[in-house]
């Protein structure tokens, strides 16, 4: 029995390990995962026009889970750090710490040298756009350092539960 089937697949957030997994499992496992979410979404929107358009329920309480499938799905690279928590590759982060209940930070980052600061602008670029399509809304800002970053969160008139990960 692999890991997936013992533990349940998880996104990739960022924060984790590279992937153990061939790419075509791993491609596999988020396309299920990903399908499952888009089911949760037309069951729990029925009422609405397109219910595949707005984050479900299940994504608001769990928003950095939700955009970091919805992140991978898109082919967004994840960042990864190794087993003492140095990154050692550049790709994107997705962290619980937004401005506001329920939203959370995406970030591009990796280890020093990687070129992540100058790749970041293009890459937040189509996570934006990838968020924006399954209708989060996505705010780009700059923080320290003059590193930009995206702020998402639900589309208004949509309200989390406690913004758990």
């Amino acid at each position: 029995m692999g890991t997936e089937e013992s533990t349940g697949f998880e996104p990739a957030t960022g924060d984790g390990p590279p992937a153990a997994e061939p790419a075509a499992v791993r491609a596999a496992s988020v396309r299920t995962a990903f399908e499952g979410l888009l089911q949760i979404r037309r069951l729990t929107g029925a009422g609405r026009p397109d219910p595949v358009a707005a984050p479900a329920p299940w994504e608001l309480n769990r928003p950095v889970r939700a955009v970091a499938l919805a992140l991978e799905r898109s082919g967004a690279v994840p960042s990864a750090v190794d087993p003492s928590g140095r990154r050692v590759s550049a790709g994107y982060r997705v962290v619980s710490s937004g401005e506001s209940a329920g939203s959370v930070r995406v970030e591009w980052t990796g280890p020093p040298g990687s070129g992540a600061a100058h790749d970041e602008e293009e890459a937040l670029a189509g996570c934006a756009s990838a968020l924006r399509e399954l209708g989060w809304t996505v705010l780009l800002y700059r923080g320290p350092r003059r590193r930009r970053y995206l702020e998402v969160e639900p589309p208004s008139g949509l309200s989390g539960g406690r913004g758990r990960a």
